[in-house]
């Protein structure tokens, strides 16, 4: 952690277990951030915390070291392998990896099994793990009630309940599945219970009400004066001006590390398209990209073999993702509080960075919300024809079905190149519309040639309309007397002897 986002309460003096505590000292910690030293004394004293606190303030090794240091003074008397004593939810994979990651290395020397599901990937592994027995199970809602529902394990010995990032649950429509779980579990007093959030919204205090024991809120605001430790910089440009400026910008700042964020996952993959064919090597981040292929991106891109990851917002939050040098808004966000959390990724725990953002006529709507949350307006600098430059051809993009695509789902083709019904046809091998359109061309006779006609002749005045006499209007009919009229004869029926009158 760096030294300008410390307080003076060391780890030393909150008489934790000295399992706890050696593993801190291996991690490099002696200083407690703000969240740290305001949370844990009460979670360690066994009140239920609801923190407020922004990603990359220390919350994760808060609830960590408070639920391992509840486990080893509370032992269970009576409980089966398959019932995990404490849970921790976390709204998306990539944050529940990182929880497990540093769970790791804080519970090196409590001998706890820890557990980790997550969807995407591993699910049979992930089963026999939990049918194995696992002391503290990490993961994300969805797969864990999918165990759940088939009685892999069991709730009834949770002894501590983590609710990570419970904002975004709400966000992403889990917040039904988690109350599903919190009913399940021993009733409020009978367990130890931690939220954290980046903000505690009406939603999310009324949660902590409803399914924790007398919280206790500890608000670190959120650091809207991030402007002291990043250097921002705002362009007005146009759509089409948005690519080349990124390719300029990347090529003259050079940086080592760079977070690029959009708003769709289809302009993720043009824009990641756009950098490669112009010498730039870039990965996409977004939730199509198979979730081992997004574990190794992540990780190329941690280990700096990757110097460009292009995001959706699924990254801006509950990820560690330290030295990152600059971050680019290719899309201004929607939420004034995601540019708070986009611009934090090269900011964490106090560090400085760069954070340069694109104001399209698309988004630029949500410039007056940002700046005013943030308290300033931003920086602006001009575009100059300079730092337009001609481009190279974009890299072929990779083909990633969406959800749905598999059940024969058409579309249009989008416009950033995306795949419509007509390529999808060509890959089940049926000919592409436009080919059947132009051979149906080909076998169409030729029509014969017209003969020129002089310019002249095209020109020719317009014939005045032809008058035609007028003819007087047909005189009526006399009526004809009833008696003038003519009988009809009479009709006899076959073998009859009256006629019927018609």
């Amino acid at each position: 952690m760096s030294d300008h986002h410390l307080t003076d309460k060391s780890f030393a003096g909150l008489n934790l277990p000295e399992s706890l505590l050696r593993a801190v000292h291996e991690a490099g910690f002696e200083y407690c951030t703000p969240i740290q030293a305001e949370a844990l004394p009460l979670a360690l004293a066994g009140q239920d915390v609801a923190g407020q606190a922004q990603t990359g303030t220390g919350k994760t090794a808060a609830f960590l070291l408070a639920a391992f240091n509840y486990l080893l003074t509370h032992l269970p008397e009576d409980r089966r392998p398959t019932q995990p004593r404490a849970i921790m939810l976390a709204p998306t994979r990539e944050l529940a990896v990182q929880i497990h990651k540093d769970a790791v290395a804080l519970g090196a020397h409590t001998g706890f099994r820890l557990g980790l599901v997550f969807g995407g990937t591993g699910y049979d592994t992930q089963r026999r793990m939990l049918e194995e027995g696992v002391d503290v199970l990490i993961g994300t809602p969805g797969r864990i009630i999918d165990y759940f529902k088939q009685h892999v394990f069991d709730l009834e010995a949770v002894q501590v309940m983590v609710l990570d990032e419970a904002d975004r649950m709400f966000d992403l429509g889990f917040i039904k599945d988690i109350r599903f779980l919190l009913r399940r579990m021993p009733p409020p007093g009978a367990r130890l219970s931690m939220l954290f959030s980046a903000t505690l919204s009406y939603r999310v205090t009324e949660l902590a009400y409803e399914h924790m024991n007398n919280p206790q809120f500890v608000r670190i605001e959120p650091d809207k004066r991030t402007a002291d430790k990043v250097t921002q910089a705002l362009y007005h440009t146009a759509i089409e001006e948005k690519i080349p400026l990124l390719v300029h910008l990347l090529r003259q700042k050079d940086p080592t590390r760079s977070l690029v964020f959009t708003n769709t996952r289809d302009a993720a993959e043009t824009i990641a398209a756009w950098l490669k064919g112009n010498g730039l090597n870039a990965e996409v981040l977004s939730g199509d990209v198979p979730q081992t292929q997004r574990l190794r991106i992540l990780q190329d891109f941690m280990e700096g073999r990757l110097p460009v990851l292009v995001a959706t917002d699924v990254a801006a939050r509950g990820l560690h993702i330290p030295d990152v040098s600059h971050v680019f808004n290719f899309d201004l966000p929607q939420n004034a509080e995601d540019y708070v959390h986009r611009i934090g990724r090269t900011a964490r725990a106090g560090a400085s960075g760069d954070a340069v953002s694109f104001a399209c006529e698309r988004y630029v709507f949500s410039l007056p919300e940002i700046e005013e949350y943030i308290g300033h307006k931003l920086p602006t600098h001009p575009v100059m024809p300079e730092m337009l430059p001609i481009l190279q051809p974009p890299a072929r993009r990779e083909y990633r079905p969406r959800p749905g695509a598999e059940r024969g789902r058409g579309g249009r083709p989008d416009r950033h190149g995306g795949r419509g019904r007509e390529a999808r046809h060509g890959e089940r091998g049926r000919r592409p519309e436009r080919e059947r359109h132009h051979e149906h061309e080909a076998r169409r006779p030729e029509p014969e040639p017209r003969e020129a006609r002089p310019p002249e002749a095209e020109a020719r005045p317009a014939r005045p309309p032809e008058t035609r006499p007028s003819t007087p209007p047909p005189t009526p009919a006399k009526p004809v007397p009833s008696s003038e009229r003519p009988i009809k004869p009479p009709v006899r029926r076959p073998g009859g002897d009256k006629p019927i009158i018609g």
